[in-house]
């Protein structure tokens, strides 16, 4: 059963989802809203042509920032001092990159204009956070998500050069004090830096116990 939200600010049971997480359709990208969903476990994700659709998978794809993997080739990269690194100095950029950014297996992007509104918006009250990646100046890597206690739920990154977002990661696993990155859903990439699959209740459980 898939919930049609309405306008009050109230989430179903995440444990409620459809088997590839889909829960709620509708509602709107305020901050209140979108913070709510976060701290419930609950994520956007729908395309231009799309309502708003909201996610709760019954896997969810986490990074321990004491397991990322560093291999010795990235070792030498980031010893290389070859990029240049900020925090929050270009969050509008990191989204619009984000958005950009051609992806195997997807013809468009989930980052629509709504959703660049919306988290730009939360980038403005404090709650968004982007990591730049700089080569030269040019911006050629970074990565953006949400903030909650000490949980980082990391909405999408992007790379133009190579392990421009790998740095963006290990720097935010290394110097920002969390006790997890929720990365979603599975991607090869991030399995290989050490992301793996817990369950949704375990993730909720953690949640809870750290925001």
């Amino acid at each position: 059963m898939i919930f049609q939200l309405i306008e009050d600010l109230i989430f179903p049971d995440p444990a409620l989802a459809e088997e590839d997480g889909l829960l709620a359709v509708g509602g709107d990208l305020s901050v209140p809203r979108l913070l709510l969903a976060y701290e419930n476990g609950i994520f956007p994700w729908f395309t231009e042509e799309e309502p708003i659709m909201w996610y709760s998978p019954p896997q969810r794809f986490v990074l321990y920032p004491t397991e990322v993997k560093i291999s010795k080739s990235m070792r030498q990269v980031l010893n290389s001092e070859k990029f240049t690194l900020t925090y929050n100095q270009a969050f509008s950029d990191v989204i619009a990159e984000c958005a950009m950014a051609k992806r195997k297996g997807q013809n468009g992007t989930w980052i629509n204009l709504d959703m660049i509104a919306a988290y730009n918006e939360l980038h403005r009250q404090g709650f968004a956070h982007s990591i730049e990646i700089w080569e030269n100046e040019e911006l050629v890597g970074g990565l953006y998500g949400v903030l909650l206690g000490d949980v980082f739920c990391g909405e999408s990154m992007f790379s133009k050069k190579s392990n421009a977002s790998k740095t963006a990661l290990i720097w935010l696993c290394q110097n920002v004090q969390l006790s997890l990155i929720d990365c979603q859903v599975y991607t090869e990439h991030l399995e290989s830096m050490g992301a793996r699959l817990i369950s949704r209740e375990a993730f909720l459980d953690h949640l809870r116990k750290n925001h």
